[in-house]
């Protein structure tokens, strides 16, 4: 089986191998990279790596700022892409955790009896007090999430999504392919959650503007979950918070984003299945003494990155900010307020 992923990276120098070895065991045997503006390294390890024949690396085609839509519609002529019989579209931030047989992807197609397309559910993990980035992998050092089945009290969660050649695509999004709406119903695509059931309706035919990525997730993740390190370390936040302009003194800095994802009240450490094959595909990959190097590198320029924005008062402030969040979402925060039951140390 001929399975590609598909991803836009920009400054993700230390995360890509893992991300690589990682999806390797998962059964993906290609991988597109689109980049831009990287100033960490990134771009030139997946040269390296590309040169190899690991992956396959492009510039991101975007004349203007829509850089992931650019790139996917770019990625459907591309013979990797056009030649695969699963297509996966998703970051460098998240990881695939299935469930069901030997743990891949053809493992997970079988258990969803083949359907066209299959939508997994995020589990968003939070950063639980990890301060300083180390280089070692990020499914390791992240064991805390939300309730799986509700985040920042919604039922619906959003997903990413598998794709089978057959599929009848109009264009990539990022969460999900889409159809023309005038396919007839005989011919819209099978497809399945995460726990090989038919997705929702008004999802399949993206009825509904604000669901057309999302869909109630108790009940969806039985064959797999998509584990989301969207802040990692608190280090990397910062560089991820990072777009190019470090005088942030004229703008507040919103924690939404942070708090939204830093619930960690539910423990799953079920991705360090895992973890010894990444490991040793991890070192399999170091073992190139230039690949090693550029991914030192990247590491370097990552650290030395935090260090430069420390330096800024707007920046450590942000640091504080972040340190001293509530581990609650908003929402709940603001509901126990009403309730008058914020502890005074919230």
């Amino acid at each position: 089986m001929k399975i590609t992923a598909v991803t836009c990276v920009k400054n993700e120098g230390p995360f890509l191998l893992e991300w690589i070895a990682f999806h390797h065991l998962l059964g993906v045997r290609d991988f597109l990279f689109y980049s831009n503006d990287c100033d960490d390294g990134t771009d030139t390890l997946l040269d390296a790596l590309a040169a190899k024949g690991i992956v396959q690396h492009l510039p991101n085609p975007a004349e203007g700022r829509n850089y992931q839509m650019e790139a996917l519609k770019d990625a459907r002529q591309q013979p990797v892409v056009t030649e695969a019989d699963w297509v996966w579209v998703a970051d460098v931030d998240e990881f695939l955790n299935i469930h069901v047989g030997d743990h891949t992807i053809p493992a997970l197609i079988a258990a969803c009896n083949t359907p066209q397309a299959i939508s997994i559910t995020f589990q968003f993990f939070a950063n639980n007090d990890v301060e300083q980035f180390e280089d070692r992998p990020v499914i390791e050092q992240f064991l805390h999430s939300h309730n799986p089945d509700l985040w920042c009290a919604e039922s619906a969660i959003e997903v990413k999504s598998l794709m089978r050649r057959d599929f009848p695509l109009q264009y990539f999004g990022a969460h999900r392919p889409f159809f023309k709406k005038s396919l007839p119903d005989t011919q819209r695509p099978t497809w399945t959650d995460g726990s090989g059931r038919a997705v929702p309706h008004r999802f399949l035919v993206a009825a509904n503007p604000r669901r057309i990525r999302k869909f109630p997730a108790q009940g969806a993740r039985d064959f797999a979950t998509l584990n989301h390190y969207a802040l990692r370390s608190l280090d990397s936040y910062l560089v991820k918070n990072d777009r190019g302009d470090v005088n942030r003194e004229n703008r507040n800095f919103d924690d939404t984003y942070w708090r939204e994802r830093n619930d960690p009240a539910y423990f799953d450490d079920s991705i360090l299945r895992y973890l010894p094959d990444l490991q040793t595909a991890l070192a399999e990959l170091k073992q190139d003494p230039k690949i090693k190097a550029l991914h030192d590198n990247a590491v370097h320029l990552h650290k030395a990155k935090r260090d430069t924005l420390l330096e800024h008062p707007t920046y450590r402030a942000m640091q504080q900010q972040l340190r001293s969040a509530s581990k609650r979402p908003p929402g709940e925060d603001a509901f126990l307020a009403e309730l008058g039951l914020m502890d005074s140390s919230s």
